[in-house]
C-alpha cells in the first residue's frame, strides 16, 4: 500500500466519498487493494486457528470442529461443532480420558497413549480397539513401545468373514513367488518392481512398492485380473504393511484375542452407554479444550465412584 501511494503519488486523506463525488481511478485501486489486504488477514487468521490438521473451526469455541453427529435414533445426522472423546477403559473404570478436534480416530490414538503413559507410567499391554484406530502408523507406534497388536484394521471383516474375497487368486497379496522372491500372478507371468514411492503424509516413512506385468497381452483372465482396457497390471504393495495385518488376524481369532474383544464390547461400549444413556449426557456444556478436559474428568470421576459403589454392594449382598 505505501509503495503504491509513493507510485501514484496519491493521499488517502483526500479520498472522497458519497453522493456526488466521483472517485479516481487511483482511489478505486488503492481501495480495491486495501480490501485485499484485509481478506488475506482473515484468511491467515482463520488459518492460524485452524492449524494444519483441521479444515474448520466453530466461531464460538475455537478448539472444536464441525463433524457429523447423530442427533436421533433413526442416524439422522446435522454438522455441529464437536469434539473427539477418547476414553481408556481398564477394568470398568475410565482410567484415562482425552478429546481431540479431529474427526478421525487414527489420530488420537497416539496421544491417548501419551497421556496413559504420563498419568500411569506405563503403556497398556493389550490395546484393543476397533477398526476406527488399526492404521500402519498405530501399528508400529504399539511395536515400538511394547504394545501387542490388537486393533482392527480397515479390511478386517472382510479379511476373515468374506472367503470370496479373502481366497481371490487375483489381489496381489495372494499371488505365488518364484525362488528369486518375483510375484506371479494366476497365467504364470512375472510382476516386474519398477519403483517404490513414500506414502504422502506418513511420519514412519511407509513406502509403496510399485509391480507390473511383464505381459497381459492375450491373457484369459485380464477380464477379471486386470480391469484396465490396454496396457498391463500395476499393483502396489507394502510387505510390512501386509505382515502386520496378518499378525493383526492371528491375535485377533485367538482366544486371547477374542476375549479381549468381548471384554471391550462389554466395558469400553458400556462405560459410554452408562454415561449418555443411563445419565443422560449427552452434550458438553462448557467451551474450550482445557474446560472441556476438566468436565469430562468430573464426568469420569462420578462413573468410577458409582462402579465402585456397585462393586463393593454386591460384595456386601454376597457376603
Amino acid at each position: 500500500m505505501i509503495q503504491y501511494q509513493k507510485v501514484t503519488g496519491i493521499q488517502p486523506a483526500q479520498f472522497v466519498c458519497g453522493r456526488g463525488h466521483r472517485k479516481s481511478p487511483e482511489q478505486r485501486r488503492y481501495q480495491k487493494l486495501e480490501e485485499y489486504k484485509n481478506r488475506l488477514k482473515a484468511y491467515a487468521n482463520h488459518i492460524q486457528i485452524c492449524g494444519d490438521h483441521r479444515n474448520s473451526y466453530s466461531k464460538t469455541d475455537h478448539d472444536a470442529t464441525f463433524m457429523r453427529i447423530k442427533c436421533d435414533y433413526m442416524g439422522n445426522d446435522q454438522l455441529l461443532p464437536a469434539y473427539n472423546l477418547q476414553a481408556a477403559i481398564c477394568d470398568e473404570y475410565i482410567a484415562t480420558v482425552d478429546v481431540k478436534p479431529y474427526a478421525s480416530d487414527m489420530e488420537c490414538f497416539v496421544p491417548l497413549m501419551e497421556k496413559f503413559n504420563a498419568t500411569y507410567g506405563h503403556y497398556p499391554k493389550y490395546p484393543v480397539a476397533d477398526a476406527g484406530y488399526g492404521s500402519y502408523n498405530n501399528c508400529l507406534y504399539c511395536k515400538e513401545h511394547g504394545m501387542e497388536k490388537y486393533m482392527k484394521f480397515t479390511m478386517f471383516e472382510k479379511e476373515t468373514k468374506d472367503d470370496k474375497y479373502h481366497n481371490d487368486p487375483y489381489r496381489a497379496v495372494n499371488f505365488q513367488m518364484d525362488e528369486d522372491g518375483n510375484l506371479i500372478c494366476p497365467n504364470g507371468k512375472k510382476f516386474i518392481f519398477k519403483y517404490s514411492k513414500p506414502v504422502k503424509g506418513n511420519k514412519y516413512g511407509r513406502t509403496e512398492e510399485i509391480y507390473e506385468c511383464e505381459n497381459c497381452e492375450g491373457c484369459p483372465h485380464k477380464s477379471e485380473c486386470c480391469k484396465r482396457a490396454s496396457g498391463n497390471r500395476t499393483i502396489r504393495m507394502n510387505q510390512e504393511l501386509t505382515s502386520i495385518h496378518h499378525e493383526v488376524i492371528n491375535n485377533l481369532e485367538s482366544i486371547h484375542g477374542a476375549l479381549l474383544c468381548i471384554n471391550r464390547s462389554i466395558q469400553a461400549e458400556g462405560a459410554f452407554g452408562i454415561i449418555k444413556w443411563d445419565r443422560s449426557y449427552k452434550r458438553l456444556f462448557r467451551r474450550g479444550k482445557e474446560a472441556v478436559i476438566l468436565e469430562l474428568t468430573l464426568i469420569s470421576c462420578g462413573f468410577n465412584l458409582y462402579k465402585y459403589h456397585n462393586k463393593k454392594h454386591r460384595e456386601a449382598l454376597v457376603a
